[in-house]
């Protein structure tokens, strides 16, 4: 195992696993790619995908969770600030707010499961915007999505009876911005 740090003030990546190391090699490769966002979101879903639900990726301080709300642990963040890997840990009834994204994101479900409402924002007759829900989607264990901006309005949430942990690839580095989360939706949503 070994451990990393970022900045003073940003956040610390905790000791990783052997089966992280290895999935960050790849990730390098895939994000080092050049390729368009949309692209490399799916190419990092493919690299993920097999070690979801492995026992030895994740140590146990990072698969703990906070009982007041979802919980962040950045596994890494690349020294040039090309992609950050981020563990989400969700007790049920937890949830993110309606929001976007700074980057490209893939996601993958480790653990459990979580439920995803996607969104898009369309023009209001008032000439303001408004929400509209277009897809609701059960997310389960191993299962991994890909999104890039525009178009990756979403919340996310924990609807079942056992926490959830999720991991996250984003092309930005969180270790920097504390979340990816770029903007958050307060206008009020079809659903």
């Amino acid at each position: 195992m070994t451990s990393a740090s970022t900045a003073p003030g940003a956040f610390t990546a905790a000791r990783t696993t052997d089966r992280l190391e290895a999935l960050l090699a790849g990730l390098r490769d895939d994000v080092g790619r050049g390729l368009p966002p949309d692209l490399t979101a799916h190419l990092v879903g493919e690299r993920l995908a097999p070690h979801l639900g492995a026992p030895d990726l994740l140590t146990d301080e990072q698969q703990q969770s906070d009982p007041t709300q979802y919980r962040q642990h950045l596994l890494h963040a690349e020294h040039d600030g090309s992609f950050s890997v981020v563990a989400l840990v969700w007790l049920p009834g937890q949830g993110t707010s309606v929001h976007d994204h700074v980057s490209w994101c893939t996601t993958g479900v480790h653990q459990g499961q979580e439920r995803e409402r996607r969104y898009r924002l369309l023009p209001a007759a008032d000439g303001a915007a408004r929400l509209v829900a277009t897809t609701d989607v059960l997310n389960k264990q191993g299962e991994f999505c890909g999104f890039a901006p525009p178009g990756d309005i979403h919340r996310v949430w924990n609807a079942g009876p056992s926490p959830a942990i999720s991991l996250h690839v984003y092309g930005a580095d969180i270790s920097r911005l504390g979340s990816s989360v770029r903007r958050v939706y307060q206008l009020p949503a079809d659903c």
